[in-house]
């Protein structure tokens, strides 16, 4: 079995999952959110399974199966998932720096531990356990008290409470007030741990967003910026090149895995992220009209602060305006919310804020602030559908 590595995260346990693609045959696959998609497809891997590696090229691994000591039982299989468990290592492949960005803690836990948190059971093998633990007691305190504070407040409170602190971000108009209220908290407190940036470069953003990620680098050029972009790719031609054209029309829940989830989530992990600052808020509807100032990403481990919740987009286009940052030029376009050039749209008067975003379709986020991938949900959507004998969504192999 060849698996490409273009999935493949260091130092995680993986249960592969093989897919068809054109131009480039089987594509091993893997999650990192292993607990959630096995639980979906009631999948029970035997703990004596293995693969071994033998040797790697560029693109592949090259596998043996040791079926002696795996489970094959079809009733403990999903058909579109190997039975198979990853144990492998490979060098480390983003666009980060080095330099310590905030203090950091110990990462290493008991697995046997009893961690009375919001997050997953310290139970679990596979968890993702966190750097910081909050009881619900405590984080519905915390919220209570910062939910009437000014922004500019939380995010000084916040700089205080929470190491390995980033903000993640994508240039939009909340996430450039942020970093504009972070770089006044700098000069104010110079001493203090700075608040890196991530950026998941898609490879699929519009000129425009580039041109502006320049612009901010020189208005704030005391701001570390980390960019991570899809595995073993740095551009459109090699990106098509590995998954074929148009990914994002032929398998969207796919590509949002590939460009988006995996990037964010080896972000995390080789940055040793505990909490980030998202540019999410109320006004922008949907599943974000009821997130409170600070909640815990059970999935990924870490703590997600929205410190300008309670904005409307007016507030926020006024801070821009009355501190002159820097914005992207696609806002007097008539766009609000921007992500990939492919996916956004101008939003009409009288829109929602985020009504430019996939336009026509039953889809409101991408999938890296969902509670589950969405390339989790869509391979439970196929197992539902392979299970009531109806056509998979896309062609899945073992």
């Amino acid at each position: 079995m060849l698996v490409h590595r273009a999935h493949l995260i260091p130092g995680f346990s993986y249960k592969p999952l093989c897919s068809h693609f054109p131009k480039r045959g089987l594509l091993g696959l893997v999650s990192i959110s292993c607990d959630s998609w096995l639980r979906d497809l009631s999948y029970r891997p035997s703990r004596s399974s293995s693969v071994v590696v033998r040797k790697w090229s560029s693109h592949t691994y090259t596998v043996t199966t040791h079926p002696s000591t795996t489970d094959t039982s079809p009733s403990l299989i999903h058909p579109s998932i190997h039975p198979s468990i990853f144990n492998m290592a490979s060098e480390q492949n983003s666009q980060t720096s080095t330099r310590a960005s905030s203090p950091k803690l110990d990462g290493k836990f008991d697995d046997n531990a009893s961690v009375d948190s919001g997050f997953a059971s310290a139970n679990s093998s596979t968890a993702n356990l966190p750097l910081i633990s909050l009881t619900k007691p405590h984080l519905d305190h915390l919220n209570k008290q910062l939910e009437n504070m000014e922004a500019l407040d939380i995010l000084r409170f916040c700089k205080i409470l929470f190491p390995n602190l980033f903000q993640t971000t994508a240039f939009g108009l909340t996430g450039l007030v942020t970093l504009d209220m972070l770089s006044k908290l700098a000069k104010e407190s110079p001493d203090a741990a700075p608040v890196d940036l991530i950026f998941l470069d898609t490879l699929y953003h519009f000129k425009e967003t580039y041109a502006l990620v320049d612009r901010v680098q020189e208005r704030y050029p005391n701001i570390r910026l980390h960019v991570f972009k899809p595995a073993d790719v740095s551009n459109v031609d090699e990106f098509e090149a590995l998954y074929g054209e148009k990914l994002y029309e032929t398998s969207e829940e796919l590509y949002d895995w590939i460009a988006k989830v995996e990037p964010q989530n080896r972000a995390y992990q080789e940055l040793k992220v505990a909490a980030v600052f998202t540019g999410r808020r109320r006004s922008q509807g949907g599943a974000r009209g009821s997130i409170p100032v600070i909640e815990l990403d059970e999935e990924r481990g870490i703590v997600k602060i929205n410190p300008l919740v309670n904005w409307s987009f007016q507030q926020v286009k006024a801070y821009i305006d009355e501190h002159q940052v820097p914005y992207n030029e696609l806002l007097d376009k008539g766009y609000k919310s921007i992500g990939d050039w492919h996916s956004t749209s101008p939003v009409a008067a009288g829109e929602d804020e985020r009504a430019g975003r996939w336009k026509g379709k039953n889809k409101t986020e991408c999938g890296i602030h969902n509670k589950q991938s969405r390339y989790a949900q869509f391979l439970a959507e196929n197992a539902r559908k392979q299970a009531k004998g109806a056509a998979p969504v896309e062609t899945v192999q073992a």
